[in-house]
């Protein structure tokens, strides 16, 4: 038999199952990254899509459209990253210092203030991979840093596999607080210390293998490959010119921040730092680097960190501005919900104010409109696509009893299918005024019904009698609803009353 070369799929197959049966579970297999083969189109160096040239006020200006507040943050964004980008471009152009220094961010700031929100804009404005972790899953593997090389590896993934595009990507790392050492040197401490040891290298610079030693896929690929031309390409991304972004809730450390500030000084520092309290409450936009070190970092880990941008806690009416601004991912988000089955939402001032001040009560910042206005609009989701109701607007009795204001919107709406119903077969505008459709509705109710099956049964035959009298509208009072024949007797009686020649005629 002639030895042939085994197909990677049909190896990953095999693995596959016999790890399942082994350890009863499905093995995972991460898909290598591919780069320079004869399939592939080729990569160029002029990264189309990326803004090098961009100016601080510019990126300012775009943030300022998406985002509330924070103001000191975008300032300090703007500036820093718009330098990152226009620095790699000078660098490109002529002979890089010895002993150059990135502008890595850290942002401190409570949940829900826009942190995530506001490098989602930038990456997406100036045309680079972004890429998310949590430094959480980093000291919970119980790995020393083993993973954090996959944050670099996951640019590839978002650069469609383009390494070059890759290499000037962010890297943003939320809930950095949490791998802050106690001060112990045993347990999970020292899983922490050595994470931030890990991304110490990556924040600098350093060269990552793309093919992870933990990924089975990629061990095969090389495996095979060696077999065929006796050597094996190495894949590797260089992270000079990544700029990595770290943020966190940081709790505690304003006390940190406020002892420092009030040891040894009455009054103001010479730096101009408040030594008693701020008149706004907040210590934390005076937070220093010494402070991040006391609360349990390694110095060298916040020495790759020269830049440090505060963000505000959310007040009630910043987060009505939010919802009311234009480019509201909320609001946007809600009414794409509701037109993905046809339906117009809109949303009145009252009923925003109101959802602001239930999210601000639960201190989310943000994010806690999205869980205020699920919780109002989830049933309307549910039911309004099965029903004939195409448009309504939120209004504070919606915000306030959703339930109660829901049923109202349906029985309305079948009010309206019975008088298009009613007109269609009669040729004859019928409607209600406010009092009648209220009490339609609350017969329709007593009797199990519709509204639009009740309409029907109570003024079906009305179609006859109208065009007795030659009606081509009518607005019904209550008493029609609670008496029909006896309301429609009325006006043929009345009608003939007025018209005496054509009564005779018709007894005629």
């Amino acid at each position: 038999m002639s030895a042939q070369t085994p197909d990677l799929n049909e190896l990953q197959k095999d693995l596959r199952d016999f790890f399942s049966k082994k350890y009863g579970a499905q093995v995972q297999f991460a898909q290598p990254e591919q780069e320079g083969s004869s399939a592939d189109p080729p990569v160029h160096d002029e990264r189309p899509g990326i803004r090098f040239d961009m100016k601080p006020e510019e990126l300012e200006a775009y943030l300022n459209d998406y985002v509330v507040r924070q103001f000191e943050a975008k300032e300090i964004l703007a500036t820093k990253i718009c330098t990152h980008f226009n620095r790699i471009r000078l660098q490109e152009e002529c002979e890089e210092p010895v002993g150059n220094i990135k502008n890595n961010i850290i942002l401190v700031g409570p949940t829900g203030v826009g942190k995530t929100y506001l490098i989602k804009l930038i990456a997406r404005k100036i045309g680079v991979p972004f890429v998310k972790g949590d430094a959480t899953k980093f000291s919970e593997t119980g790995y020393v840093g083993g993973d954090v090389d996959d944050l670099v590896r996951s640019l590839v993934h978002e650069a469609d596999g383009n390494i070059e595009l890759a290499q000037y990507g962010i890297i943003y790392i939320d809930e950095i607080d949490k791998i802050a050492s106690s001060g112990n040197v045993v347990g999970p401490d020292v899983s922490r210390t050595g994470v931030q040891r890990a991304l110490l290298k990556l924040m600098e610079e350093t060269e990552v293998d793309l093919q992870a030693p933990h990924d089975l896929a990629s061990q095969m690929e090389n495996a095979l490959q060696f077999q065929k031309t006796g050597k094996v390409q190495r894949k590797r991304i260089n992270t000079r010119n990544i700029l990595f972004i770290v943020s966190g809730a940081f709790s505690n450390l304003e006390e940190i921040v406020k002892r420092r500030l009030t040891r040894h000084a009455i009054g103001f520092t010479r730096n101009g730092e408040p030594a008693a309290k701020p008149h706004n409450g907040e210590w934390l936009p005076y937070v220093a680097p010494q402070d991040l070190v006391e609360y349990g970092f390694e110095s060298e880990f916040i020495g790759r960190l020269p830049v440090t941008a505060v963000l505000h806690p959310l007040s009630t009416d910043d987060l009505l501005h939010i919802l009311k601004n234009p480019n509201s991912p909320v609001i946007l988000a809600k009414k794409l919900d509701f037109k993905s089955y046809g339906i117009d939402i809109e949303f009145d001032d009252e009923a925003l104010r109101l959802v602001a001040e239930r999210a601000h009560r639960e201190q989310t910042g943000a994010r806690g409109l999205v869980g205020v206005m699920e919780k109002i609009l989830i049933k309307y989701e549910k039911r309004l696509p099965s029903s004939p109701v195409k448009g309504f607007i939120v209004t504070r009795g919606v915000v306030e009893y959703p339930e109660r204001e829901l049923e109202a919107l349906l029985s309305e709406a079948e009010v309206r299918r019975f008088e298009d119903r009613f007109r269609e077969t009669h040729g004859i505008v019928l409607t209600f005024e406010p009092d009648a459709k209220n009490a339609l509705i609350a017969t329709a109710r007593a009797g199990g019904k519709t509204t639009e099956d009740m309409g029907m049964e109570l003024f079906g035959n009305y179609g006859h009698g109208l065009k007795l009298i030659h009606a081509t509208a009518l607005t019904l009072p209550p008493d029609a609803v609670h008496e029909p024949s006896v309301y429609l007797d009325t006006l043929i009686k009345k009608f003939y009353e007025k018209q005496p020649h054509k009564r005779i005629k018709d007894k005629g």
